[in-house]
């Protein structure tokens, strides 16, 4: 007789909690904290099927919660010959205020979600993809340090008097006018010029970075699992080298999605709905899914709020160029659209209304494409 056991494992690095059920008989057994470790896993699997009669095969199947261990323990397991999943904490029933919460309790309700199938399992991606991925996100995070080092400098010359909007010329900030007003700038002390001086070399310093992170992603775009469908995706208005990367890397396979509109509801980019009899009350976009590749396409969303349908840069003409006839001829219709939706939306919409509600069509034409659908 087969019998299947689910495996819930609440993760962390300094412990792993397990728990153990049996779905038929809704029995929770073998709850214990074990060592961080996938051979503490294994044997733990073993013991527990010691507990069984010799007759009995026993399938295990494992299941956490995605979180800080990323895909490293469901990798290790697999390879083992052990079944192992993640769930997407997002789609997983919510806990309510008054209810307890111990490490016992999460693994027994990872195992039940899954013998239950009360929860999304997270896609595991291919270790290219996820190490694209995970370049992109450290390039992120010094784009992030860059934007900081420039608020405190502008916070430091503020502090001191030195407004560069109040100045006879000033404009923009972070110009070429303006980085040679803050080289000359006296501020009448010398520790406060050095210190200007040092937040400009720091500023200095994160901007080679930067630029030195996007060129290694152009270089990694042309390579041959990306090259052709990043190219596809850069004939949309709003959605250049980096963008298409990300979001490649980031969705890893488009075909899992059934319908766009399903790829729009992973990214959290439809209304919820909470209503109850006749009722109907419809609330803002659900923000599930994964806030990087959401904030990417409201971003690439916001171009379409700019120039008149049917006109094309000398750019977006630039990276059409080399693609298929019918893949511009698409992508020339979803910018056409998008441009008139938003002229017609901004009329009895607030702007930020109108760029979500393109997010979501641009997130809906960009899995036709990668999935080519493009009849």
């Amino acid at each position: 007789m087969n019998s299947i056991v689910y495996v819930g494992m609440d993760v962390h690095t300094t412990h792993f909690t397990m728990c153990c059920h049996i779905k038929e008989e809704n029995m929770d057994f073998a709850q214990m904290e074990i060592k961080p470790d996938v051979k503490s896993v294994l044997k733990y699997l073993e013991n527990v099927r010691k507990e069984f009669e010799d007759g009995d095969e026993i399938v295990f199947k494992c299941v956490y919660e995605a979180g800080c261990l990323g895909y490293t323990l469901q990798k290790q397991l697999v390879d083992c010959g052990v079944d192992c999943s993640i769930l997407a904490p997002t789609t997983m029933p919510q806990r309510r205020r008054t209810e307890i919460k111990t490490d016992k309790r999460d693994a027994r309700k990872c195992a039940l979600c899954l013998a239950n199938n009360t929860a999304s399992l997270v896609h595991i991606p291919t270790e290219e993809d996820e190490a694209t991925r995970d370049y992109i996100r450290m390039r992120n995070d010094a784009q992030g340090a860059l934007r900081r080092i420039k608020q405190q400098t502008t916070s430091f010359c503020n502090r001191h008097g030195q407004l560069y909007k109040n100045i006879p010329g000033g404009g923009n900030y972070w110009t070429k006018k303006h980085l040679a007003w803050l080289g000359g700038l006296d501020l009448g002390n010398p520790l406060l010029n050095e210190t200007l001086q040092e937040y400009l070399v720091q500023y200095r310093q994160a901007v080679d970075r930067v630029e030195l992170y996007d060129k290694r992603i152009v270089e990694i775009s042309n390579t041959k699992p990306y090259k052709g469908k990043v190219g596809r995706l850069r004939c949309f208005l709003g959605i250049d080298t980096l963008t298409a990367l990300a979001m490649l890397v980031e969705t890893s396979d488009f075909v899992r999605f059934a319908t766009a509109q399903h790829y729009a509801s992973y990214l959290g980019l439809v209304p919820g709905e909470r209503s109850s009899g006749d009722s109907i009350h419809r609330t803002g976009i659900t923000k599930t899914g994964n806030g990087y590749m959401r904030r990417l396409l409201i971003e690439a969303a916001q171009c379409y709020s700019r120039g008149t349908p049917g006109f094309k840069s000398k750019a977006l003409k630039a990276r059409q160029a080399g693609n298929d006839p019918d893949v511009i001829a698409y992508a020339d219709r979803a910018n056409n659209r998008l441009r008139r939706r938003f002229f017609k939306l901004i009329k009895t919409l607030p702007y930020n209304k109108a760029v979500m509600a393109l997010a979501r069509e641009l997130a809906c034409f960009v899995w036709g494409m990668m999935t080519d659908n493009i009849a």
